[in-house]
């Protein structure tokens, strides 16, 4: 048998005597609220558990229950997991949207059709499978259940059409219910009765198929949350204060549960950490600053209306050199936007947030391991530097599921920074809260309640002198301004620098993009290279501010194409306010509908400017 490349939307699949192996997207429409996402989430995982690599996204309402949803899965034997937004499989449950989904299909998709629905079919170019799944589930169970075991019935059926292995199937209904038997029992009975059906009246299709690989070897399946989560716990987090808000309060609810496993005391039994639901988050971000100060490593979680409400606080971490750390995990907006959607568009805020002249350290997460990595990082470099530092993550990254390799314990010891103890006071050491003596702009602090006469000072949000003293003098508050910045420089060396990807031969072609978009960009490098003869290099931003290597990348190539999910521009625009010089090189590649970010965005712009310049139309 030989393997050719497949010619489909992405145009990575091998293909084995015409059949498509491991590289399929299956879209599930259901209503939210209705049991649908056990379903949803046993599929992807009995990919996952045959070894080829997978991703899963919920589009969901952010009402509680009623309005409809969808779940995205698609599978790649190569690892090309980003969004593809044309299913080859539409499972369709919803009579809200299923005239809406059915014409969204592109010609040839295989339609499976809960047969109540087949009044909405006025297509004749799909392969379509009518499926009487509410007769199947009434031979199965009765009563109430019946609207969340039917849903089930729609795993047995594209396990047969993909050939997707049962013992995975059974494997992750077991995962999926834990201790539940009778659940799991129960489920495990409606697949095999789909299943059956699906065999005697559904034929076999040999246009994709799914075949067992060994690329998950090692690797677990996680959302990014829950990523950020483990990072709190890992990272010696001992305070969290927060108030619910989508699409970040799974990362309290994930570290609340790791805290309660892991961070007792074993002779007592206490908690020895504290978490504070509080009663908005301007009050949360007041408790943070207040337990930074204090000497606890502290943090909250938030999305972009959080962030608007914790501004004054920031600046006041900012200016008063509290170390502090926010977990946002950005979300559609301006307003209250929308709440279940994602986008990269606090990134300005962010950076700037506060009034007055102020900057804060941004930390840019570009996959799930990286969410858990840059949580430990955030809560050393806001002691290490003594201000506010952001993880930026995205509702893509955060709620999304997501296969990685199993992450590693953490080898980097825990930082502290510059605290001056009773024992150096008595030693001698001359303590001056704001005064920088090392030259990089980072001064030294005690932790209230340090028993020395000497290490006491007050914490200041208005004009100081160095020994913190209140100050209106110009000279006082410029040279505390300016030593503000000189941390910032500083600070451009300490965060985690840029990753970058060089063409063989290399390319006068830059990327540059950052967070969420990093697989899409990939996977659009790939297939510019290898279908379209066209090279490029790329930057991944990991942090702002951002590091000399960035400069260099930027002066090295004719062309940066700056990739980013927002309307303005927001890290184009920060690049060209420090670096104008940089400002003609940026063309921006921008995506902000709501859904992430997929590789035919990049391609089609790439594309369309390579027409150009080749003189084409």
């Amino acid at each position: 048998m030989s393997a050719t490349a497949a010619k489909t939307d992405a145009g990575l699949s091998p293909v084995v005597d015409g059949t498509v192996i491991n590289d399929v997207v299956v879209e599930v429409a259901t209503a939210n609220g209705t049991g649908s996402q056990s379903a949803n989430l046993i599929l992807m995982r009995a990919i996952f558990y045959m070894g080829i690599p997978v991703s899963g996204k919920n589009l969901f309402p952010s009402n509680i229950q009623g309005l409809p949803t969808w779940f995205n899965i698609r599978a790649n034997g190569e690892g090309w997991v980003a969004r593809r937004p044309h299913p080859d499989f539409l499972i369709a449950m919803n009579p809200e949207t299923a005239e809406a989904d059915i014409n969204a299909l592109q010609p040839g998709a295989f339609l499976i059709l809960r047969d109540s629905l087949k009044g909405f079919l006025k297509r004749d170019d799909l392969v379509v499978c009518e499926c009487p799944f509410d007769k199947i589930v009434a031979g199965i169970v009765k009563g109430l259940l019946r609207k969340k075991v039917v849903n089930v019935l729609y795993v047995g059926v594209i396990a047969h059409l993909l050939g997707i292995d049962v013992e995975a199937i059974e494997k992750s209904i077991d995962w999926q219910f834990g201790t539940k038997k009778k659940a799991a029992d129960l489920n495990k009975t409606a697949f095999r009765e789909s299943l059956e059906w699906a065999r005697e009246n559904i034929p076999s299709q040999e246009k994709f198929q799914l075949q067992k690989s060994d690329a998950n070897e090692g690797k677990i399946v996680i959302e990014g949350n829950e990523a950020s989560a483990i990072g709190v716990v890992f990272g010696g987090a001992t305070v969290l204060a927060w108030y619910p808000i989508t699409p970040s309060s799974s990362v309290c609810e994930y570290a609340i549960d790791y805290f309660d496993k892991y961070r007792r005391d074993p002779a007592t039994d206490k908690a020895t950490y504290a978490v504070v639901q509080a009663e908005d988050e301007l009050a949360s971000m007041a408790m943070v600053v207040g337990a930074g100060w204090a000497g606890a490593r502290a943090l909250t979680a938030t999305a972009g209306p959080g962030i608007s409400l914790m501004s004054e606080l920031a600046g006041l971490s900012y200016f008063a050199e509290i170390p502090t750390v926010i977990i946002d995990v950005q979300r559609m907006g301006p307003s209250t936007g929308l709440p279940t959607r994602t986008c990269q568009g606090d990134i300005l805020k962010a950076y700037y947030l506060s009034h007055g002249d102020c900057k804060h350290v941004l930390l840019l997460p570009g996959s799930v391991e990286e969410n858990y990595e840059f949580t430990m990082e955030a809560l050393n470099l806001a002691e290490q530097l003594q201000t506010l530092v952001f993880v930026m993550s995205d509702l893509d990254l955060g709620m999304n599921y997501w296969v990685t390799d199993a992450f590693k314990p953490p080898t980097k010891s825990i930082t502290r920074g510059k605290i001056v103890t009773a024992e150096d006071l008595e030693n001698g050491v001359e303590f001056a809260r704001y005064r920088d003596v090392d030259g990089d702009g980072v001064c030294h602090r005690t932790l209230p309640g340090t028993p020395h006469r000497d290490a006491a000072y007050f914490t200041r949000g208005t004009g100081h002198t160095d020994t913190a003293t209140y100050s209106e003098k110009p000279e006082d508050w410029k040279n505390n301004m300016d030593r503000l910045v000189h941390k910032f420089e500083t600070a451009r060396s300490a965060v985690p620098a840029a990753k970058i990807e060089t063409a063989e031969g290399g390319s006068e072609i830059g990327i540059i993009a950052y967070g969420s978009s990093d697989l899409a960009v990939r996977e659009a490098r790939h297939i510019l290279a290898r279908d379209h003869d066209l090279s490029t290099d790329y930057l991944r931003l990991r942090a702002l501010p951002f590091g000399a290597e960035v400069d260099q990348f930027i002066r090295s190539h004719r062309v940066i194409y700056l990739v980013e999910q927002n309307r303005d521009a927001q890290v184009a625009g920060i690049i060209r306010a420090e670096r104008p010089e940089f400002a003609t090189k940026i063309k921006s590649v921008l995506h902000y509908d709501g859904m992430p970010i997929d590789a035919g965005v990049i391609l089609a712009r790439l594309l369309k400017d390579g027409s150009r310049e080749n003189g084409s139309q």
